[in-house]
């Protein structure tokens, strides 16, 4: 018999726990009911905490093995011009397109004039939003959302083993860098021992990640589940120009201005492209996290599109990090978007800004669910924006959907970076397909 495709399972997982979760929300809060929800939430829970465990180690281990196999720093200093290059430009093209749409749309604006229903809604938060994203939402607004120099902070974290067991990966990031780096320098022999254990290291993980990804389907579909069934439609209505504005920007930024890219600037056929990622994407839309879809993503850009593991293991460990192509588009719609419903006239200066700071509060935000809404937050007080702390909590009741489809842009574009740069180190590619 033959076997499923990873792709096609995931899909028929979504399918089949969009039809689940449609049933049980017939039988309203009936015990069984939360049951069923309960086992489901668990199952999705196991699911991200496995892909969420091997982070660490993968990350860590992929960046240092890629180092450590270049010749030296020069050869470090030449993929890392191009990949932080690509990298810039695919998100400030992302931004520039977000910027266009949403002043094209005006989804905030109803003939001409600010959205008084929707300002309604901005300025009484939503039901929906739970007490945990209000708690959660009200501490990091007071550590955060006026503090742009945390951005550089988190760079060069006091205690690496600390910001290894919070997750974070920007900190984990330099650190990785520069303990590469730093092997590069010493003699090839002297190392080898080192070099050797991290690439077993990274072996192993992959390896891990196999296993963990044969349990995908199941995850994914109790995740799904759970997600489905608590969504509500009520403030989605009001919300809809909004919604659909940030789904056309990311659909075009996904399928025309980085295929594009692909071709021009890589030389790459964005069909084989997209056939080589199709596991990952799904893997990133539904689980909402880049950082947990970074072994998967490495997965298919090495065994499908040829990728070669030193490449690999340095441009998309960095991307996960740095790399936000569908965060940074999305930033820019909903602070602007805020801004018309609110009624406060953005001036192209004003708009600039809101430009310059997506870029920036992009690299800083967390690959998981949801983290790209603090930086909102942190734009929009400094954009002096009325109304900000109601607007975030309202965006929350919509914004699952469109986090998980920004997820999937996010990864789609830290993996065009891999194939482009592996082209320009000479590298041959889609041999497998």
């Amino acid at each position: 018999m033959k076997k499923i495709a990873p792709h096609w399972q995931i899909i028929i997982a979504l399918i089949a726990a969009i039809i689940v979760a449609s049933i049980l929300k017939q039988f309203g809060d009936a015990t069984w009911v939360k049951s069923v929800l309960k086992i489901c939430s668990l199952l999705g829970d196991l699911f991200m905490q496995a892909l969420k465990m091997i982070i660490v180690p993968l990350v860590v281990s992929s960046i240092i093995a890629g180092l450590a196999g270049l010749a030296g720093f020069d050869g470090f200093k030449r993929m890392g011009m191009k990949t932080l290059g690509f990298y810039l430009l695919t998100t400030l093209s992302a931004v520039i397109l977000g910027l266009i749409i949403v002043n094209t749309i005006q989804p905030g604006l109803t003939d001409g004039q600010p959205n008084t229903q929707l300002r309604e809604v901005f300025d009484n938060a939503p039901a929906e939003t739970s007490p945990t994203d209000k708690a959660r939402f009200a501490s990091e607004r007071q550590d955060q959302a006026k503090d742009w120099t945390a951005i550089f902070k988190r760079m060069l974290p006091s205690n690496i083993v600390k910001a290894a067991a919070e997750g974070q990966l920007l900190g984990l990031l330099v650190f990785s860098l520069m303990f590469g780096i730093a092997m590069a320098q010493f003699p090839i022999d002297q190392m080898r021992p080192m070099r050797d254990f991290f690439q077993t290291l990274n072996d192993i993980m992959i390896r891990i990640t196999q296993w963990i990804m044969v349990c995908a389907p199941l995850g994914i579909f109790g995740m799904m589940v759970a997600t489905v069934h608590k969504s509500g439609a009520e403030v989605f209505q009001q919300l809809g120009p909004y919604f659909f504005t940030v789904l056309i920007a990311l659909a075009l930024h996904m399928f025309i201005i980085l295929p594009i890219l692909l071709k021009v600037v890589g030389g790459v056929s964005p069909i084989s492209h997209f056939k080589a990622m199709k596991t990952a994407l799904l893997t990133a839309f539904s689980t909402s996290s880049s950082s947990a879809t970074l072994p998967v993503t490495m997965r298919c850009v090495q065994d499908n599109a040829g990728v070669s593991k030193k490449t690999a293991s340095f441009t998309l460990p960095l991307g996960a990090t740095v790399n936000m192509d569908g965060t940074a588009l999305y930033e820019c719609i909903a602070v602007i978007f805020v801004a018309q419903v609110m009624g406060l006239e953005m001036t192209f200066t004003a708009q600039m800004l809101v430009v310059i700071s997506a870029l920036l509060t992009s690299i800083g935000v967390a690959g998981v669910p949801s983290a790209s809404m603090v930086a909102i937050l942190i734009i929009m007080n400094n954009s002096g924006i009325p109304g900000a702390d109601n607007a975030i909590l309202a965006l929350f009741a919509v914004d699952r959907l469109l986090d998980m489809s920004r997820t999937a842009v996010n990864v789609f574009g830290d993996s065009c970076a891999a194939v482009v740069i592996a082209k320009s180190e000479g590298e041959t590619l889609y041999h497998n397909q």
